[in-house]
């Protein structure tokens, strides 16, 4: 990827923040550094619970390993370098900074969309298909998803990348957020950013569509199954196990939508940070809490874990 001569020169972009609130970057500062470490504990826990508990080697806990560990990569490419900037007075960052972090930041949050969608195809055959589970999610068709899932997030934001690569900026620009966020770049431009524009309507309307399209015929089906079932106890374990992956994708899909899909002119910009800060700091947070709190299996871990250190001492 070739820098344009003119973004070669050093164009630099100040990252505003919170910057209107200068009474609040203390108290901001300790809440977001307070939600992002539950959010590298938890992810990495999770990660962690699942590798060393043989019981949670199965492909749901797969797809919950894989994404835990996307929560706590695209969490960390933002949540860092906006900690820093609510205690420092150099709010800078460099072209390639910028772009390298729109880069990064985008493979993850489409990742993240496609694992949502594939932990719901997941929850489909499971209850659906009981018998032929463990044949039809075979180790090899889940690792061909989750490595899809990815090739995919990167074949977008690479293609993103690309075309933001090519526009031109003259000396400081200021971007009205916390992170270098696709929009912002594209009205700071001096070039022409229709193709930059249709670009990202086209991957943002069909990850979007597509993702939710899975997620809907799944849950539409596992609807259906449920209520052909004649045992109570047997409807409330099927729902039960489809709690928290409803949960994760409503506050993810309604996040992603308010954002994207309601016209940008009914939103003031701090509106659209709130629900930033939701999506790219909070959700990688509550994920982890979500699948843990309401999961047997995962609570037991934790308490033999527990247990473990309270003896060795």
């Amino acid at each position: 990827m070739i820098l344009s001569e003119r973004n070669k020169s050093g164009t630099m972009f100040i990252l505003l923040g919170f910057s209107d609130y200068p009474e609040l970057q203390v108290p901001l500062f300790l809440i977001f550094l307070a939600i992002y470490s539950v959010t590298v504990v938890g992810n990495i826990g999770m990660i962690v619970i699942i590798k060393i508990n043989p019981k949670l080697h199965t492909p749901m806990y797969f797809f919950l390993s894989h994404l835990s560990f996307v929560d706590f990569c695209y969490s960390s490419i933002v949540a860092p370098k906006t900690l820093v900037n609510l205690v420092v007075e150099d709010k800078t960052i460099s072209f390639l900074g910028c772009v390298t972090q729109f880069f990064f930041f985008c493979t993850f949050v489409v990742t993240e969309s496609f694992v949502l969608a594939m932990m719901a195809y997941d929850r489909f055959v499971a209850i659906c298909n009981p018998l032929l589970y463990t044949v039809a999610m075979s180790q090899r068709l889940c690792a061909l998803l989750v490595v899809g899932s990815y090739a995919w997030g990167v074949v977008c934001s690479l293609i993103l990348t690309c075309s933001a690569i090519r526009l031109s900026f003259r000396g400081f620009n200021t971007i009205n957020h916390f992170f270098c966020e696709f929009s912002s770049l594209l009205s700071l431009s001096c070039s022409d950013t229709y193709v930059n524009q249709l670009l990202l309507f086209i991957f943002a309307t069909f990850n979007e569509v597509s993702t939710l399209l899975i997620i809907l015929m799944s849950y539409v089906f596992i609807l259906v199954t449920i209520l052909k079932m004649h045992s109570a106890s047997g409807r409330c374990k099927a729902f039960s196990t489809c709690a928290s992956h409803l949960m994760a994708i409503t506050i993810f899909h309604g996040t992603v939508l308010f954002l994207y899909c309601v016209p940008s002119s009914r939103n003031s910009r701090h509106t659209v940070k709130v629900a930033s800060i939701f999506y790219t700091v909070v959700i990688p947070m509550l994920n982890p809490l979500i699948y843990s709190l309401r999961n047997k299996d995962v609570k037991d871990t934790v308490n033999k874990l527990m247990d473990t250190k309270v003896f060795s001492y």
